[in-house]
């Protein structure tokens, strides 16, 4: 490919993420919050906030993807590293607020439902990848969740939302069931209910 098409090429791929640009928190944070897209079908009021999103299925059925990520070690990993189980991919990012206040509930889905199988992956999106992932690990109290990253966006780009987070559910196949488009609480009725679909598979 010559130079200039691969420049315009990823220009047009940058572009195409705009409204969940990792560089650009404020431009993000406000489609992540304030998009009528994910205010469309669930609202749920835990605390001060509120956790505004939508649920797409249209995507069910479809294989985990299989490209790596780092683990919170540093080295690699793919979703296929926790075949038969069911899984829950969480995309996020640092600066992201919507994305932060989910973080406890999903900290403590990962206590209640992670000894009964469920594999609950918080894939940062941040393209410092573990620069960027592990001090936010070191200043919160989120024990039950670990720091994956992402920061190649292999899933921003394939989930192709355009909004963060995002939460896709998979079932013990590997196969998708449900995608969480915005913050959710994951302690929510709605959640549990998803989550025991989950591992019900």
């Amino acid at each position: 490919m010559e130079p200039v098409s691969r420049a315009l090429m990823i220009l047009l791929l940058t572009a195409a993420l705009a409204a969940c640009d990792r560089q650009s928190p404020p431009a993000g944070q406000a489609n992540a919050s304030m998009s009528g897209e994910v205010m469309a079908s669930g609202n749920a009021t835990k605390g001060d906030g509120e956790f505004s999103y939508r649920l797409d299925r249209s995507k069910a059925g479809t294989p985990a993807p299989t490209f790596a990520f780092q683990n919170p070690d540093g080295g690699e990993a793919t979703l296929q590293d926790f075949a038969g189980r069911p899984l829950l991919v969480n995309l996020w990012a640092t600066w992201c607020t919507p994305c932060v206040a989910e973080m406890p509930t999903l900290d403590r889905i990962a206590e209640t439902y992670g000894p009964k199988g469920l594999a609950v992956l918080t894939i940062s999106q941040d393209t410092q990848g573990e620069k960027a992932v592990k001090p936010f690990f070191a200043k919160h109290a989120l024990p039950h969740l670990k720091g994956w990253a992402d920061p190649d966006n292999h899933f921003g780009f394939d989930y192709a939302t355009g909004l963060l987070p995002t939460t896709v559910l998979y079932d013990a196949q590997g196969k998708e069931m449900v995608r969480v488009i915005g913050a959710m609480d994951w302690e929510g009725p709605e959640a549990k209910a998803l989550i025991d679909a989950a591992m019900a598979s």
